[in-house]
């Protein structure tokens, strides 16, 4: 089968599905993955055909900005996602998937032309009294109120994506109809969606209607035969395991700061350090202190002490995959989600809002991932019940069902 994969976003929301497409691909299936410019190399790089969409989503952002220029940034991205579109499919295709940020375009487009679709989300959207909505944090606001959130938040979501929609019907030749009426008639339909992410972190809520599924994570693409760079190998192996630190997409003109803070806590903490330079910029030098730029989680993260990071999902699931405890310092979006589900599984210190991050809070937290047991011993269960899971299988069982091959 020819398989779309449409996904668009920072490199987090991409590289799981290099990963679920080498995995499609190698039972059989062409698979191309539509996503923006910026990381055609990590597509190409798995072996995928590269579709282009529009628009520049790689928007690292400070400690948030202001919510209403965030909104009208979103929506301008989403109309000019909307557009490009239909022309990713340009090239046919037997098969879209979909992610969270694709879904609410390319249901207009399986409608224009037939083509069946999969949801393949990392992140859980439908409505549950298990826990809030992602985008509103970690805060419970119980069963009812997070139903309710949940609702509000699908809500928004059509809002948002309104104009881009109406735009899209028209150039498809489709009558007019609003995102909302498309949703619940695909939620009457039980649409399929699998979610890429843990049982480890999130358990399958019992209210949610069929053809929802939690199958386990997508791991990103990289080569089994790939070596850590020779400076970072010689530094893990100079002494006890260092912590690495790093915010991945966030926090963009922020590196200065942010790194002195950083090794002034490792200093204060007592242990080596490694920062991932990311779009803050981070760097600093010293016997105790390495520099990094793009590296492969599933090789490092397992020699680490402990990780502090932003809790982007896939950032988050690598580090309870690899049994490390974890420092969360979320910074926005679903973040603050998933350092709270981090915290509950015991593999993470309480997060640390990225706009309350100081030297002393980050040392004791530190401190406290590296020196209690407690914490790694949580890691290692997250750990084992993740090694359980086969996320990339799943999905492939999935397209097999769906197809009756």
């Amino acid at each position: 089968m020819r398989i779309l994969i449409a996904a668009a976003g920072s490199r987090g929301d991409i590289a799981p599905y290099t990963g679920l497409g080498a995995a499609l691909r190698a039972a059989g299936h062409g698979v191309a993955l539509a996503t923006t410019d910026t990381f055609a190399p990590l597509v190409r790089a798995a072996g995928l055909e590269f579709r282009a969409l529009p628009g520049n989503s790689a928007q690292g952002g400070g400690g948030g900005g202001d919510r209403r220029e965030l909104m009208r940034a979103a929506s301008a991205f989403i109309t000019d996602l909307g557009q490009g579109f239909a022309d990713a499919t340009a090239g046919g295709t037997d098969l879209m998937l979909l992610s969270t940020t694709t879904a609410p375009l390319g249901l207009h487009l399986t409608e224009a032309t037939g083509t069946p679709s999969i949801g393949v989300y990392l992140q859980p959207t439908a409505p549950t009294g298990a826990f809030p909505p992602v985008v509103t944090g970690a805060r419970s606001l119980g069963r009812t109120g997070n139903r309710l959130a949940g609702r509000f938040a699908l809500r928004m979501t059509d809002r948002l994506y309104a104009p881009a929609v109406t735009a899209l019907r028209e150039r498809l030749g489709l009558p007019p109809a609003k995102p909302s009426d498309t949703r619940r008639r695909q939620e009457r339909a039980d649409w399929p969606v699998l979610h890429g992410f843990s049982t480890a972190l999130v358990p399958r809520p019992a209210d949610w209607r069929p053809g929802l599924q939690v199958v386990g994570n997508w791991w990103p693409h990289h080569d089994p035969d790939e070596q850590l760079p020779p400076e970072l190998a010689d530094f893990l192996g100079a002494g006890p395991p260092p912590v690495l630190i790093g915010f991945g997409s966030m926090a963009a003109g922020e590196g200065e700061r942010l790194s002195e803070l950083a090794v002034t806590a490792l200093r204060r903490a007592g242990l080596r350090g490694i920062l991932q330079s990311g779009s803050a910029g981070l760097a600093a030098e010293g016997d105790d202190v390495l520099t990094i730029g793009d590296v492969p989680h599933a090789p490092l993260f397992p020699r680490l002490a402990a990780v502090v990071h932003h809790a982007g999902a896939g950032t988050s699931a690598a580090a309870l995959r690899a049994g490390v405890p974890a420092v969360t310092v979320p910074v926005t979006a679903d973040q603050p989600f998933w350092a709270g589900r981090l915290a509950a599984t015991g593999a993470a210190c309480e997060p640390i809002p990225f706009r309350a991050l100081t030297a002393d809070r980050l040392a004791d937290a530190l401190d406290r991932a590296v020196r209690q047991e407690a914490y790694a011993e949580a890691a290692a269960r997250g750990a084992k019940r993740m090694a359980a899971e086969d996320g990339a299988a799943e999905a492939v069982r999935a397209v097999r069902r769906l197809t009756g091959g």
